[in-house]
Formats: C-alpha cells, structure tokens, sequence
C-alpha cells in the first residue's frame, strides 16, 4: 500500500508540471514549502482537475464538448491548453493503472484499460476554485461535465485531485446517480456521491488507512487504524464517519467516535490532495 501511495503521488506529479497555483493567489501568505502542520483551518481552497482521453490525434471533440458544456452549465471550468495534447502519452497506462477505484467490484474493465493503452489524445479540465460551501454542487457539475465529454467520444477519464478513475460503465453509474440525487434534492446522497466519484480510499498513512480528496465535497479526510479490521472494512467506516459529519456536524461526530481533528497534513498547499479541511482521526 506504501508503494501505491508513492506511486499515486509520483504518477500525478508527473503527469502534471503545474501544480496548484491558484493556491497561491488566494493564500499569498500560506507559505509556499512549509509543511501544513499548524493548528488553524488553512485558507487554501480545493479545486476539480479532470482528465479526458480521446480516441483520435485531435482534441476538438473533447474540447468542443467541453467548451459547449461550461457555456451551459459548467460555469467556472477551463480547459487547460499548456498540457492538453492532441496526441498519444505514454504515462497514462500507469498512471491509470495506480488510479483504477479498488474498492467498488467492477469499477473498471479490460476493455477500459485497452481504452487508456489506445488513447490519441489528452484533455485536460480544470474546475473553479471552490468555497466549502459550493463543493459538492460543483461535484455534480463535474459529473455532468463528464457525461458530455464521454457522449463527445472520451474513452477514459479520470479525476485528478485525488488520483481517481473509473471505467466508463461506472462513471455512467456515478452520473446517473448523481442526476437522480440532484433531481431529489438530497444533499447527503449529492456528498456520498461525490465522494464516491472523486475521491480516492484507502490509501497507507503511518499506523492509518486514509483518505483523500474528501475536501472536493467540503469535508476533512478521514484516517482509521490500519488495525480496526480489512480495507474493506475500514472504508465502511471512512464512509460513515463522513456521513455522520454531513448529518450530525463535525464535533458532534468527533465527540461520539472519540476522534480528534487536526491540520498537520503529510501534503504541501500547493498539492491537490491537500485538504483545507483537516484530518479526523480514529482512536488506535
């Protein structure tokens, strides 16, 4: 598991040369190379960065997608031009490889990873930076913003915030999931959903099994004992620790699990995986 982690964290660094400037613009004295290990809540807001593979050596069907859906509804998103490329890169075979969701049962297929082996294109997709409050109604538009791109022929994508991916079959899961919350107007099933999509669990953290990405829906990650039980295990408990923060509020929760909230994340600012938010920790 220690070797996934590095290995998440090496393939999206490398997949991106930018990192989270925008970080910067908003928290011009949040200390650029400084662990975020102080005690106060940090003013660094979290911010969708999505990637799409296309199938041919030309990015204007993706790109026309994408900028038809940010004029419809997608406000605030952008399509970066730096590092979207209208041709084939060979990173992205691994760097799927240490994305693909592993805990829901097929979330992702051999004919997917043909998909990403195959790609001619890359797009890359970057959402606004978000106020706690706008996480997870941005996550839905994320979601649909996927739709469009895979009606407009993507044949992969994934988030990168956290280093998420899923097949297409269960990103058409998410979405229809997604809509149908949104439709009902269920705030809890809008964040769980969103978790699901965008986040990434577990991953190895000294003496814990972690989250990250938990800040793309506006709540602190979420670290349990590597002892408690299976990943499997542990997971359910990430998920519900995370639903009873949404339901009942974050010191209610720390107060009933006899858990402890922190800012000393192992992850810089400028990381995507960084999380504003904090960390709640599980009694070992």
């Amino acid at each position: 598991m220690n070797l996934l982690r590095r290995a998440l964290l090496a393939s999206i660094g490398a997949m991106i040369g930018w990192k989270l400037s925008w970080s910067k613009e908003i928290s011009p004295d949040s200390g650029e190379g400084s662990s975020q290990n102080e005690t106060e809540e940090s003013s660094v807001t979290p911010r969708h960065v999505l990637c799409f593979l296309g199938k041919e050596r030309d990015l204007s069907p993706l790109s026309d997608a994408a900028s038809q859906a940010i004029r419809d509804f997608a406000t605030g998103f952008s399509i970066d031009e730096d590092y979207s490329q209208a041709e084939p890169d060979d990173r992205m075979t691994q760097s799927f490889a240490v994305c693909w969701d592993r805990v829901e049962a097929d979330a992702w297929s051999p004919a997917d990873e043909d998909a990403v082996a195959d790609h001619q294109s890359v797009l890359y997709v970057l959402g606004p930076s978000m106020a706690q409050a706008e996480t997870v109604k941005v996550s839905m538009v994320a979601l649909r913003l996927i739709e469009r791109l895979i009606d407009a022929g993507a044949v992969a994508a994934k988030g990168e915030s956290a280093g998420i991916a899923h097949g297409l079959d269960r990103w058409r899961e998410l979405i229809r999931q997604g809509a149908e919350a949104v439709k009902a107007a269920d705030p809890l099933a809008e964040q769980r959903i969103g978790r699901l999509a965008f986040a990434k669990r577990p991953l190895s953290a000294p003496g814990y099994l972690e989250s990250v990405g938990f800040h793309l829906v506006g709540l602190p990650e979420v670290y349990v004992p590597e002892t408690v039980g299976s990943e499997r295990q542990i997971v359910a408990i990430m998920d519900a620790v995370a639903d009873e923060i949404t339901q009942r509020g974050l010191e209610p929760t720390l107060k009933g699990r006899h858990a402890n909230h922190s800012f000393d994340s192992t992850y810089e600012p400028d990381e995507f995986k960084f999380n504003p938010y904090g960390i709640v920790r599980l009694p070992k």
